[in-house]
């Protein structure tokens, strides 16, 4: 095995980027690696070998010959390490144990209140998430780090809530240095509705770079991925749809004088209320899904206006951003087509033709691991970059399973 620990940056400098070009699964030979990247067949050579001895690359079996001996092929090596992905919500938490392909290779969920506090509800995650990779160990591989959702805002340099509305006790909790007490790793914490755009991202739209994922469950948030990227904004609050003033419409049942948010109008939490003034027994979003599926006109109507709510402010996001997709997830969009068809009627009609002529307005199909599968890539994304590949082969510190 080379050890890829000697012999100065030489022999890694650029792998990283060839890595970049093995991530997508597909396996090839040097010389095509050579071609891609216009680097000399011995530099690649060397660069591989490096790749190959850290066990994030595996040899892939030959490639038809051209005459002479048939060249070798290398691929990505996804089970090289694993990840610890956590997705909290407001009542409810998955953990999961991925590979660094982002693929779910077990999971678990609970109900779980998010009000219960940090200390809490990282304790039982945690425990969770030791007992997970006892029972599914990935082949071995070494955990490279852990990604956390939660559903608030969040300062993504640091991984602290910030001033969440629905997590009593967590602002500017240390929620990466809680969980590395026990797990000695890399603990990214992103807002939960980045996470599902991620997950629904990779899970459902690989080849689409402009994409908005929308949650509406007991709150209302965005998750924008623009020209590939997801965006955080400068402080990690990009996307906080549920705070924005909903713009008055003549089609709108709500007065002039109604000046509250969308979250106030348009989540699982208000409709229930809705129905509740009108004589409902409906106590949260579960009981609007249960309602409509059920067939009641009533949280049907009710669940229809609240698509057009959020479709007034979406309107404004679509003529901004121009996404080519979005997504409509959260447990409230579990109820049917009602809260998308409400979206549809008002974006197609507000926003303008040329942000609309290829635009799709669509439902979730990521089902509860979305969320764990977007921490997961969360997480590889950032231990998998270029420069995180070329100092782990640099230091050679036996990270990923395979290495010396």
């Amino acid at each position: 095995m080379v050890d890829v620990g000697r012999g100065g940056g030489a022999v890694t400098t650029g792998a990283g980027e060839i890595f970049q070009i093995l991530r997508d699964g597909r396996a090839r030979t040097k010389a095509e690696l050579a071609t891609l990247t216009g680097l000399a067949r011995s530099t690649v050579s060397l660069r591989v070998d490096a790749l190959v001895a850290s066990g994030l690359v595996q040899p892939a079996g030959e490639a038809a010959s051209t005459g002479g001996r048939p060249p070798a092929r290398v691929a990505f090596n996804p089970l090289a390490g694993a990840v610890l992905a956590i997705d909290l919500g407001a009542t409810h938490a998955t953990v999961a144990v991925a590979d660094l392909g982002g693929r779910i290779l077990a999971s678990y969920s609970r109900e779980l209140a998010i009000t219960a506090g940090p200390t809490v509800v990282l304790d039982i995650v945690v425990d969770d998430g030791r007992r997970l990779l006892e029972r599914h160990p990935p082949g071995g591989a070494n955990l490279v780090g852990i990604g956390i959702g939660v559903p608030g805002p969040v300062e993504h340099s640091t991984g602290q809530p910030t001033n969440p509305p629905i997590m009593p006790g967590w602002d500017r909790f240390d929620v990466p240095g809680y969980v590395q007490r026990a797990f000695p790793v890399p603990v990214l914490v992103d807002n939960d509705v980045n996470l599902l755009a991620l997950g629904e991202q990779s899970l459902s739209w690989a080849g689409v770079e402009d994409l908005v994922f929308v949650k509406v469950s007991t709150g209302i948030g965005a998750g924008i991925i623009s020209g590939g990227v997801l965006q955080r904004g400068a402080q990690g609050s990009a996307g906080d749809m549920g705070h924005v003033q909903v713009p008055y419409s003549h089609d709108s049942p709500r007065p002039t004088s109604d000046e509250r948010d969308l979250e106030a109008i348009a989540s699982g939490t208000a409709i229930a209320a809705e129905l509740r003034a009108q004589g409902i027994d409906a106590k949260d979003s579960g009981d609007v899904v249960t309602l409509v599926r059920e067939g009641n006109a009533a949280a049907i109507a009710a669940t229809r206006q609240a698509g057009r709510e959020v479709g007034e402010v979406l309107a404004t996001v679509v003529n901004m951003l121009n996404p080519s997709i979005i997504v409509i997830g959260g447990s409230v969009a579990r109820a049917g087509e009602h809260l998308l068809a409400g979206v549809r009627e008002v974006v197609y009609r507000r926003s303008i033709p040329l942000a609309t002529q290829h635009l799709g307005i669509v439902q979730s199909q990521g089902g509860e691991t979305a969320g764990a599968r977007g921490a997961a890539i969360m997480v590889t994304q950032r231990v998998l970059a270029p420069a995180s590949v070329e100092e782990i082969l640099v230091a050679d510190t036996g990270r990923f399973a395979g290495s010396s």
